[in-house]
């Protein structure tokens, strides 16, 4: 196994080929880290020219101490059953590493315990020491060691199919309620930052400014890797579709009043009446909705992001207004349909804890997450290499 010196392109084919690859190893995310103090560095080994191990190594610098931290996220990107190709990518790495004073290596692989295979005895074998099994959301982890994933390889009707009855309801109902989903570019990441300073202040957590976002869209977005959508709810579509629905209704209560007026036909007539009541109260928050905003407003916003055939729901935000247009539920659905077409297989909800109690701050979330047809990805966890004794 030998050392290989390779393009930043050749090392992101690899990791987006690699069933072991994340977003994380990709290049562009390391330009993404500058703003937080980290630095990168990459090395590859192969045989006969072919590469056959990858590895994006983060820095940082440790304060008040001349040592740094050398961070290897989701990474290594091999096949963790072959201890000569992880004995080459640790001796390159302690290489890199010791370089640089650091003054440990960390790994936290893209690798789900059931398919581990022989990657934990060869790892310790090689020196690493594992930091166990703790929940998904532990604090004691740089990353989540749990995430919730939704298989998106089916069609829609299948996909729909897949989620939760409650929450296939909400998407059904979503996806007639009129609003609109848009690919939207960089000029709109300050709708999408506003939409997540409200989600903070509503749910009490720290935002970042528009400069983070923009700097993730900036290194992913001319890959293909990262993608901003938006949800906007324009008054005047839905106007005109509520009003030819309530004309529909109108037609359909005189039809009743021609019948005979049994408990069946009496019943009808008072379900479609309601319909139109409930239709009036839209028409009059779409009437005001106009005479404010009349080319509309956005409701919620998310940065998709990729790496082959993994696509990633990284950010989430949402208005307070309009929450029964259900913008949410119709983005959610629409950013799979695009990560499917564009050929991802997994969509990733991101972190969780592993089934918390009702009373944790973790479960609404994880509540949120399992409704999406999703399975629970449980991660090999950390590693550490010592380098300084």
């Amino acid at each position: 196994m030998e050392k290989m010196n390779i393009t930043n392109q050749e090392h992101d084919a690899f990791v987006k080929s690699h069933p072991n690859g994340d977003l994380l190893q990709l290049t562009q995310w390391a330009e993404t880290k500058k703003l937080t103090g980290w630095y990168s560095r990459r090395v590859a080994v192969g045989e006969n020219g072919e590469i056959k191990g990858v590895a994006q190594l983060l820095f940082k610098k440790v304060p008040k101490l001349p040592f740094t931290l050398c961070y290897v996220s989701r990474g290594f990107v091999a096949d963790y059953n072959d201890k000569a190709v992880l004995e080459a990518l640790l001796q390159n790495t302690k290489q890199v590493a010791q370089q640089e004073k650091a003054y440990a290596i960390k790994i936290d692989p893209d690798v789900e315990v059931d398919k581990a295979g022989d990657a934990f005895g060869n790892l310790r074998q090689l020196g690493f020491v594992h930091k166990g099994f703790k929940e998904g959301l532990s604090k004691d982890y740089i990353q989540p060691r749990m995430t919730m994933i939704t298989p998106i390889d089916k069609s829609d009707e299948e996909l729909i199919k897949s989620f939760e009855r409650r929450n296939r309801s909400k998407v059904r109902l979503a996806l007639k309620r009129g609003t609109k989903v848009e690919r939207a570019g960089r000029d709109q990441l300050k709708i999408f930052a506003d939409l997540m300073r409200i989600t903070g202040e509503r749910d009490g957590f720290l935002t970042r400014d528009i400069s983070y976002f923009e700097n993730i869209y900036d290194a992913l977005h001319p890959d293909g890797d990262a993608e901003l959508f938006l949800v906007k709810l324009e008054p005047e579509p839905v106007l005109k579709e509520i009003t030819a629905e309530n004309q529909e209704v109108e037609a359909e209560i005189e039809k009743l009043k021609q019948k005979k007026q049994d408990k069946k036909n009496l019943n009808k007539i008072k379900d479609a009446e309601a319909k139109i009541a409930r239709n009036q109260k839209l028409i009059a928050q779409m009437e005001e909705l106009r005479s404010k905003h009349p080319d509309g407003v956005y409701l919620s916003g998310a940065l998709l992001m990729f790496c082959g055939k993994k696509s990633y729901y990284l950010y989430g935000a949402s208005s307070n207004d309009y929450r029964d247009f259900l913008p949410n539920h119709h983005m959610q659905f629409a950013m799979m349909r695009y990560a499917r077409e564009k050929g991802a297989t997994t969509y990733d909800f991101g972190g969780t804890d592993n089934d918390p109690d009702k009373d944790s701050e973790h479960y609404g979330l994880w509540a949120f997450k399992k409704t999406w047809g999703t399975y629970l990805s449980e991660k090999i966890g950390e590693f550490d290499y010592v380098l300084l004794n």
